[in-house]
């Protein structure tokens, strides 16, 4: 009688597989590979179009780069896409050498999965969270047409006419969006969502008439707030003197804040030693004076930097406070 083998085939090859694989490098060697990174350019993915605030601020730390990563360089490369998501589904499965990272935002690194449940990867276990680059004004603006001037005078038009105003946005999930459904929850209104694949798009939207307002980073607005072509009504989070004598919204409804942030990440499981070496990079480069002014003057906004730790705090907690937005709206990119 002939007896069965034990060793199936799915063993036999998961064994080969196991004596061909290479021994786990010990940790002196994971130190020294993190010392020497990088050997060679680093791709910086952005989730959305050139010319917006993350490509701008993707852009400036290239700029100096090289200087603080053995004299390589940091290729932006946009791939943007369904909020966000299309560069965040593409980084998930990327090596975590190091070689590629991402310039992170709430849609495609916090929210995504509450937005698309058959989304390909988790935003909150999907990556390996590094710095958290800065926080940008964000503002609320409208068509000049517009007779209502202040937030009061708009959400009582807005009660009494639902669905009469139109707001576009840079796509769905995206904290333009998400920061006028929060105005709509707390003032019980409701409004017309039109997505856009950029901040730039959205404000041209609102300079064309095709919606009368939007909630944009401050420096993808500026210029056409300067030349009149759009409306500054009130603020996000903070006054700011690139506006002065603009309101914050909490002034009319009470805790309402909203800001455009954005950080740097790495696809899932890197190892440490690597993910706080490519931190204190990044760390030596919003430390630099000229990236502080250009992000103050041209971003509207401030440099954070901090350890990863206190970046995959605050990445837990805009979950916890945007998910609350998205299931209470209904909002779904699928």
């Amino acid at each position: 009688m002939t007896t069965r083998n034990p060793l199936t085939r799915r063993a036999l090859g998961g064994l080969a597989a196991g004596l061909l694989a290479p021994p786990a490098l010990p940790r002196h060697a994971l130190a020294a590979t993190a010392a020497s990174w990088p050997d060679r350019p680093v791709r910086m993915v952005v989730p959305f179009g050139a010319g917006g605030a993350v490509d701008t601020l993707a852009r400036l730390f290239s700029q100096r780069f090289s200087e603080f990563a053995n004299s390589q360089s940091l290729v932006v490369e946009n791939r943007s896409g369904a909020g966000g998501m299309v560069a965040g589904a593409y980084t998930n499965t990327q090596p975590a050498d190091g070689y590629t990272l991402m310039m992170a935002d709430v849609g495609a690194n916090v929210v995504g999965r509450e937005l698309n449940p058959k989304l390909s990867y988790d935003p909150m276990t999907g990556f390996t969270p590094i710095m958290h680059g800065a926080i940008l004004h964000a503002v609320m603006i409208a068509h000049p047409s517009v007779k209502e001037k202040t937030v009061a005078e708009i959400i009582a038009t807005a009660r009494a006419k639902p669905d009469g105003y139109v707001y576009s946005s840079a796509g769905i999930g995206n904290i333009s969006q998400l920061a006028m459904a929060l105005m709509e929850q707390q003032t019980k209104t409701s409004m017309v969502h039109v997505p856009y694949r950029s901040g730039s798009e959205a404000v041209t939207a609102v300079m064309r008439g095709d919606a009368q307002f939007s909630f944009p980073s401050l420096s993808s607005a500026m210029q056409m707030i300067k030349g009149g072509q759009v409306r500054a009504v009130a603020m996000g989070s903070a006054t700011t003197d690139l506006l002065p004598g603009v309101p914050t919204v909490s002034e009319t409804i009470p805790g309402f804040e909203a800001a455009v942030w954005y950080g740097v990440v790495a696809p899932p499981d890197m190892d440490p030693a690597l993910a706080d070496r490519i931190n204190a990079v990044f760390n030596q480069i919003v430390a630099v004076p000229e990236i502080r002014k250009a992000v103050e003057e041209t971003q509207a906004g401030r440099v954070i930097g901090g350890t990863r730790a206190e970046f995959e705090t605050f990445l837990r907690r805009e979950y916890d406070r945007w998910s609350q937005v998205i299931r209470a709206g209904g909002i779904r990119t699928e």
